[in-house]
C-alpha cells in the first residue's frame, strides 16, 4: 500500500482531512486491521480525531497502535509540522519508526 498521502497529512497537513478519508475509504488495499480505523474514520468524517490517524499508520506498518507508540509518533508529527531546525530530524525518526517489519 502506498502511505505517501497519509504521511503528507500527518507531517504536511495536507490533503484536507475530508480528501484523506475519501482516498483511504477507495483505497483497495488496506488490510483487514486497517479497515475498522477507516471505517470510523469515515463515519465521524472530518471529527475524526488525529490520533487515529497516527494509529492507522502504525497499524498500516505492520505495528500495535499501543499508547507508547502512539504518543511517540504524536509527537514526532507535532515537531515535524512545527519546521524549524528540529523538523527534519523529526521526519527522519518518522520514517525510521514506521519501517514495515520483515
Amino acid at each position: 500500500m502506498d502511505f505517501v498521502l497519509l504521511d503528507r497529512y500527518l507531517l504536511d497537513g495536507e490533503p484536507a482531512k475530508a480528501d484523506l478519508v475519501a482516498a483511504l475509504e477507495a483505497s483497495a488495499d488496506l488490510p483487514p486491521a486497517a479497515r475498522p480505523f477507516v471505517e470510523g474514520m469515515r463515519m465521524l468524517g472530518t471529527r475524526a480525531p488525529e490520533l487515529s490517524f497516527v494509529a492507522l499508520r502504525l497499524v498500516l506498518a505492520g505495528q500495535p497502535a499501543d499508547d507508547e507508540r502512539v504518543v511517540a509518533l504524536r509527537g514526532l508529527v507535532e515537531r515535524a509540522r512545527a519546521g524549524g531546525p528540529d523538523a527534519a530530524a523529526a521526519r527522519a525518526t518518522y520514517a525510521k519508526m514506521l519501517r514495515t517489519r520483515e
